[in-house]
Parts: structure tokens; C-alpha cells; sequence
């Protein structure tokens, strides 16, 4: 069995039997704020609802994003952690590629809140492949970022998302899988610095 879980955008937590794709349970939701508080409790859902023990999850399939940096690393140190626990492969995908595999043949760029008034996007053809992006643009610019990339693409459909089902990206690990194409690098897509920083050294008080 796979575990899926994807933190990009909402939460979403699924398990997916590898050998059919088919999406055996799976919690999720739009709230882009309280990744910490749900991820726990969707995870024992998804497992009690199946009878899946952990001995029984050959993989976990983690969204590396791209996405706001509090949120997406929620999902995917819970991911890493699982899988090292289970001793099972880690199996990372890139959160937008899950949304266009279910729109082949017919090309889209999908668009998730970046948060600051930004949006992530990234463009896909019409086999569900990524020939452009993820990219981080403010909406009134997003047509001359997405035609920097892919000129063609800028009259492509756009399907706006507020949560990636972990189940669509546990289906197109079961695919890819199967076919022995390659999972993508264990590397999150912040596209950005964090809202937080280190703070700098105390200021000299001069008596």
C-alpha cells in the first residue's frame, strides 16, 4: 500500500493500493493554516478506515510542492519521517504534476495560492508532462511569466486548486511505478525565502 500526503496548498492525506491506483481512503481540506493540528489525525483516519497497518505501506508518496514554507514542510517531514520509520522508500512528486494528470490530452496551467498576494504556477501539456515551471507570479503578471516560459501556454485552460488530493498523487506514483518512470527530487519548492528570520546580532547599549 501507499501512503500519500500532500501539505502544498490544504492537507491531504490518502492511501492508494499501487497495483490498481484506486484510492482506498483519503481526508483533505482547503484550511491552508492548520497543517500541524490535522495531518495527525487524517493520517490515523486513512489507516483505521482501510485496516492498513504501517507494516503493511510499501512507500510514501510525499507533494514536495511548490508551496508556502510553514505549510509544505509540515507534509513533508511527516512523510520522511514515516517512510524511515517503515524503512520503505520515500517516493516525492511535484504537487501541480498530480492535479495535470488528471486532465491528459488537454494541456492546462495549474495556479495554487502562494499566499502574498501571489499565485504558484506551472504549465502541462496535453500527456499530463510539466514543460514549464513551477513559477511564483503576481496574477497581473502571470501571462508574461507564463510566456517567458512557454509562449504557447498562455492560452491554455487554467485550473486553480486550493488542495491536492493525496490521492491523485498517489495514483500517479502507482503509475509511475509501474512503468519505471522517475519520481522527482527530494527537494521542496519553497520558490522562496520563509516569512521568518534569524534575527542579527543584539545592538551595542552605549552607557
Amino acid at each position: 500500500m501507499l501512503l500519500a500526503i500532500d501539505t502544498s496548498a490544504g492537507t491531504s492525506v490518502a492511501v492508494v493500493d499501487p497495483a490498481s491506483g484506486r484510492v482506498l481512503a483519503e481526508r483533505s481540506t482547503d484550511d491552508s493554516r492548520r497543517h500541524a493540528e490535522v495531518i495527525g489525525p487524517f493520517l490515523a483516519e486513512v489507516l483505521a478506515e482501510t485496516g492498513v497497518t504501517g507494516a503493511d505501506v510499501t512507500g510514501v508518496v510525499a507533494g514536495t510542492g511548490p508551496g508556502p514554507f510553514t505549510g509544505l514542510r509540515v507534509g513533508i517531514a511527516a512523510a520522511r519521517t514515516f517512510a524511515a520509520a517503515r524503512g520503505v522508500p520515500l517516493l516525492p512528486l511535484v504537487s501541480h504534476d498530480a492535479i495535470a494528470a488528471d486532465r491528459q490530452r488537454h494541456p492546462v496551467v495549474v495556479l495554487t495560492d502562494a499566499r502574498r498576494r501571489e499565485v504558484y504556477w506551472s504549465a502541462h501539456d496535453e500527456t499530463g508532462t510539466r514543460v514549464a515551471g513551477p513559477g511564483l507570479a503576481k496574477p497581473a503578471d502571470l501571462d508574461e511569466a507564463i510566456r517567458a516560459s512557454r509562449p504557447e501556454a498562455v492560452d491554455w485552460p487554467r485550473e486553480t486548486v486550493t488542495t491536492v488530493p493525496a490521492g491523485r498523487l498517489g495514483s500517479l506514483a502507482a503509475d509511475r511505478l509501474a512503468s519505471g518512470a522517475p519520481f522527482a527530487d527530494d527537494t521542496p519548492l519553497y520558490l522562496r525565502d520563509p516569512d521568518v528570520t534569524v534575527p542579527g546580532a543584539p545592538k551595542r547599549v552605549v552607557r
